[in-house]
């Protein structure tokens, strides 16, 4: 079985024990899947860079193997994302990046804290996948998939089903971020949605200010952050690694 050549493989990781065998799951996952729907032509490479990671997996060098998985992961995160001249405008207005991939740290550790009862909310989501993948490695009550560009949500529902998670398991909303809350939500997800400045220091201000009247736990998780000066002290950081920067409050 792939699981358990993977698990020798990654034997030595320095990941935790715990984050190790989710990469070996998500790794197994990915080798096992068929291509995904390709409404949009996002996804032509998927056949022969699963082919290169299974491979890979036969060599034994879990450099190579992680590598090889890597590009496999960052092509289905669709990073050639079909956004409209109007979608790629407002992108370059308010600063956000155009759907590039969090990485696997993110949701590695995400685990630690994403509950069975957890409602989780990307902003800015692109094709969702960041927000699939841990909802199908940590199935919860919600995920909330906020994203400007209606053909990238097409492409999300398209894997959503491909990842078998079940329809009312996940939200998509297709609207600019600027727009949205995090009121209810208890784990957040972001990648620098918008640049701190006009509107978009404006939506900070707001998402912060948001958060401190809630009396639940929240836990962010914030790539290329730049919500950390607008947090208040109930806010506390208790992971940065110079790309992602976690922040858990006490209410």
């Amino acid at each position: 079985m792939i699981h358990d050549d993977l698990s020798e493989i990654f034997d030595d990781d320095d990941r935790s024990p715990a984050e190790r065998e989710r990469l070996v799951v998500l790794m197994d996952l990915f080798a096992a899947l068929g291509p995904p729907p390709d409404p949009f032509g996002l996804y032509g490479e998927f056949e022969s860079l699963q082919r290169r990671f299974v491979d890979a997996v036969a060599t034994r060098d879990p450099d190579a193997v992680e590598e090889a998985f890597l590009s496999l992961y960052c092509h289905v995160h669709g990073y050639e994302a079909p956004y409209s001249a109007t979608e790629r405008r407002r992108m370059d207005e308010t600063g956000g990046y155009w759907c590039h991939a969090g990485g696997l740290s993110p949701i590695l550790k995400a685990g630690d804290h994403i509950s069975p009862e957890s409602v989780s909310a990307d902003f800015g989501a692109g094709n969702g996948l960041q927000g699939l993948l841990m909802m199908k490695l940590y199935p919860h009550a919600l995920t909330r998939q906020i994203e400007i560009s209606g053909r990238m949500i097409e492409s999300g529902r398209q894997l959503q089903d491909w990842l078998g998670i079940a329809p009312e398991r996940v939200e998509w909303i297709a609207g600019d971020v600027l727009d949205q809350s995090p009121r209810g939500i208890d784990f957040i997800y972001l990648y620098r949605p918008v640049r701190p400045e006009g509107e978009g220091r404006l939506f900070y201000e707001r998402f912060a200010a948001e958060l401190a009247m809630q009396d639940r736990e929240a836990v962010i998780f914030s790539i290329a952050d730049c919500l950390r000066e607008f947090l208040g002290p109930e806010f506390r950081i208790f992971y940065r690694d110079g790309h992602l920067t976690c922040f858990r409050n006490e209410p």
